[in-house]
């Protein structure tokens, strides 16, 4: 009788552990999965920022030079900039699609700018002649016209276009991509979770909504 009675208690006590286990499991999923989160909003020193850089409120986009639709939303963030910029911070990062032939030398020539200081001047130029430099057979020769057209040192320019600091800072923004689960472009994330503004209008509420929750909430 004592030894059933050990058994039923041994059972009942391995049913507990198991229970507590399962929570605790649970509970370390979440908090990576959180974590993962988080991490979309990680601003370093070699992101690209544009609006009020300490604001608390962070919208970033993983685009593509080459994508259409990344070309018809910039004049959306521009005129949100121009709106709201006092009330977030954007941050553009790169994210090539495989199927766009001369998205990485678009991206290529822009952090070539960007060692210059001018990386939203070749921003905008090489999403609004998106469709000059799509299906052209030479656009490496194309991004160094828009570099010379925006005032670039050209010696520096054509170094910094093939560097390895370069790419690397392109694939980088990519892996980050992958790892907040983006899989096509534009992708946006506001404070770390993932958004899909249809307008101009919606987005611009979407930062208003923002700017009124307190930090805590």
């Amino acid at each position: 009788m004592n030894t059933k009675r050990i058994l039923t208690w041994g059972g009942f006590i391995l049913i507990i552990v198991l229970i507590v286990w399962g929570l605790i499991a649970a509970a370390n999923k979440a908090e990576k999965e959180n974590a993962g989160l988080a991490s979309v909003d990680e601003i370093t020193a070699t992101d690209w920022v544009k609006g009020a850089t300490s604001s608390s409120i962070t919208l970033v986009e993983y685009s593509d030079f080459q994508c259409p639709a990344c070309a018809t939303y910039s004049p959306v963030i521009e005129q949100l900039l121009a709106e709201k910029g006092a009330q977030f911070r954007f941050v553009y990062r790169h994210f090539p699609l495989p199927q766009h032939g001369h998205a990485i030398e678009a991206s290529q020539a822009a952090e070539a700018a960007g060692e210059q200081g001018k990386f939203w001047e070749m921003h905008k130029i090489l999403f609004e002649t998106q469709k000059d430099w799509e299906s052209s057979v030479d656009a490496e020769s194309i991004f160094a016209g828009y570099a010379q057209q925006i005032g670039l040192e050209m010696a520096k320019y054509a170094v910094d276009v093939k560097s390895e600091e370069n790419l690397e800072k392109i694939n980088n923004d990519t892996k980050s991509g992958l790892k907040a689960g983006v899989n096509s472009t534009p992708t946006f994330y506001l404070n770390g979770t993932k958004i899909t503004p249809n307008s101009y209008e919606e987005l611009k509420k979407l930062i208003d909504d923002a700017s009124a929750t307190p930090a805590n909430s």
